[in-house]
């Protein structure tokens, strides 16, 4: 689990094909590895990934043609900017929203432009995702935790301040460029419950108005 507060960026440095698969080996002079151990989660891009070798600022990781096929992953180019997180433990601040590291779908980014101080983001999600995405609810797009100002059918706004910007990736980001969503959990467990309903099973209106909802 992560909590979508980046520690820090680093870039990717080499691609090996493996068959369908790939090796990955991320780079980052900022990111603090000596912490990390081979077998533990480190987030790149908001994809949770397991250290399979480390060195001083580096780490490389096995990448499966299905995590390929539904992240941005096998989109990127070499030395290009990647978001780092390591794994939460009992005593990291939740700063942001439990995130999973587990991608849901691919959105696009549609436009950008500055509001206020901060810039405001307009995100296109696939449809089959838009029903997770409610207005002040979390999103978490490649691997930062976000609030979203906004929704509009299948697209949401969301406002980066100038310190996400300058301490992720989203600031090199043009319009088109694809990203990694994960919806918030409780979305999808909630529905899982609702859906229940039919079969006198599971979380109903009523228990939720018992229960002061």
């Amino acid at each position: 689990m992560f909590t979508g507060i980046i520690e820090n960026t680093g870039q990717l440095r080499q691609r090996e094909q493996h068959g369908e698969d790939q090796s990955l080996l991320i780079a980052s002079e900022y990111f603090d590895f000596s912490t990390s151990q081979l077998g533990d989660s480190i987030a790149v891009n908001g994809v949770c990934l397991t250290a399979v070798e480390l060195g001083k600022d580096f780490f490389r990781a096995d990448v499966s043609a299905e995590t390929l096929a539904l992240t941005t992953l096998g989109q990127l180019s070499v030395d290009e900017t990647v978001n780092l997180e390591r794994a939460l433990t009992l005593s990291t601040p939740l700063g942001g929203h439990l995130v999973s590291g587990h991608v849901d779908g691919i959105g696009t980014l549609c436009d950008r432009f500055p509001d206020g101080r901060s810039e405001r983001l307009i995100f296109a999600a696939p449809r089959e995702l838009a029903r997770y995405i409610a207005k002040k609810g979390s999103i978490c797009i490649d691997g930062i935790s976000l609030t979203v100002n906004e929704v509009q059918d299948h697209l949401f706004h969301v406002n980066i301040v100038p310190h996400t910007m300058q301490r992720t990736s989203l600031g090199t980001y043009a319009v088109g460029r694809e990203v990694n969503l994960e919806v918030d959990l409780l979305a999808r467990y909630l529905e899982r419950l609702l859906s229940q309903q039919s079969e006198g099973e599971g979380l109903t209106e009523a228990k939720l108005r018992a229960f002061g909802f």
